[in-house]
């Protein structure tokens, strides 16, 4: 039973996983003095949901000295063909 189990938490694990790993996120972010404004594209790694990627985002964005504005959409690898001109030079930058 326990071996059962164990199984079962092991593939949802790895099934999770693969599901973030094909999760992007595009955003809007700011820096200050001087303002500078990006759109972006990045790939989650956690939950793929607007308010686990806004968190996950932001911490990044912030590692890198930008302020998170907004979170415009959650989406799967079909969508990054239409996004990565938009995002130019921050497109999976982060």
């Amino acid at each position: 039973m326990t071996r059962t189990l164990s199984l079962v938490l092991l593939l949802a694990t790895v099934a999770q996983s693969a599901v973030a790993a094909d999760c992007y996120a595009d955003y809007k972010a700011k820096q200050d003095k001087p303002l500078k404004l990006h759109y972006g594209v990045m790939q989650l790694a956690g939950d793929c949901s607007k308010p686990a990627a806004g968190k996950e985002i932001a911490r990044r964005l912030n590692d890198a000295g930008w302020t998170l504005l907004s979170v415009q959409s959650i989406f799967g690898p079909d969508g990054l063909d239409k996004r990565k001109s938009d995002a130019g030079s921050y497109f999976l930058r982060f």
